[in-house]
């Protein structure tokens, strides 16, 4: 059996066309993590793929089959529970479609296993702007969006929307994840702006973003909308609610 204090979450809804090449480029790499996919009832055939990959790989690949698209933040909570229950030390958020490079999986734990953060995070806007393939029009409503949040929030994170991420198990045992609201591009940031209200150490590290080749794109304007106007009742909130602490 190979043993891991680390864990990839990946959640997936029509990915047959890079599931299979997710994994194998996860599981290719010389720091062994395991794998934790997600799976919205795709009627591509996606569980189909990963199911067959488990014989494979029986004790680093596993996956939870829920009955339909349930929102990215629920299959996040989902997996981060799953997560903990199994004694992950150190979980990833990741997409599947290899817009989030799983070479650059190792840096992210570095930060936090060797470098000290509590949570890590791939930054496409740490160091200018690292996207690739994007068309202009997303660059810089996604750029901007970030520094919108940072704004209202006061969150010091360039890139506050990011979904490639390492958390330090303390932080999502500390977080009350049941009260997390979003579930759009949205929980990305109420995740990262908790995290911080809790006092835990956020980095970010930065990455080269690049578009996805294969599949379909799941953003749409109501995910992003999510993500621009719930910061409002997201700040406001934080005036009035406690939130638990960092106790180291």
């Amino acid at each position: 059996m190979q043993t891991s204090d680390s864990i990839v979450i990946i959640p997936t809804y029509n990915e047959k066309e890079n599931i299979e090449n997710i994994i194998r480029a996860v599981f290719g790499l010389e720091k062994c993590f395991h794998i934790l996919v997600i799976e919205d009832n795709s009627p591509d055939g996606t569980a189909d793929i990963v199911r067959r990959l488990q014989k494979e790989f029986p004790e680093r690949l596993f996956m939870i089959e829920r009955k339909g698209k349930l929102g990215l933040g629920t299959a996040y909570i989902t997996g981060f529970k799953w997560s903990i229950e199994h004694g992950y030390d150190y979980v990833f958020e990741m997409d599947a479609d290899f817009s989030h490079n799983p070479n650059d999986l190792p840096r992210l734990y570095k930060a936090c296993h060797d470098d000290g953060a509590d949570v890590s995070i791939g930054s496409r806007y740490v160091s200018g702007v690292n996207v690739v393939n994007w068309p202009m029009g997303r660059v810089l409503m996604s750029y901007f969006a970030s520094k919108y949040v940072r704004f209202i929030t006061g969150l010091p994170i360039h890139d506050t929307t990011a979904g490639f991420v390492c958390y330090r198990r303390k932080v999502l045992e500390t977080i009350h994840l049941d009260r997390i609201r979003f579930k759009g591009y949205a929980f990305q940031i109420e995740m990262k702006f908790t995290a911080y209200k809790c006092g835990f150490h956020i980095t970010e590290v930065p990455v080269i973003f690049i578009n996805r080749e294969l599949g379909t794109s799941k953003m749409n304007s109501s995910i992003f909308g999510e993500a621009v106007f719930g910061v409002i009742q997201l700040k406001w909130d934080s005036w009035f609610k406690k939130y638990p602490k960092n106790s180291n």
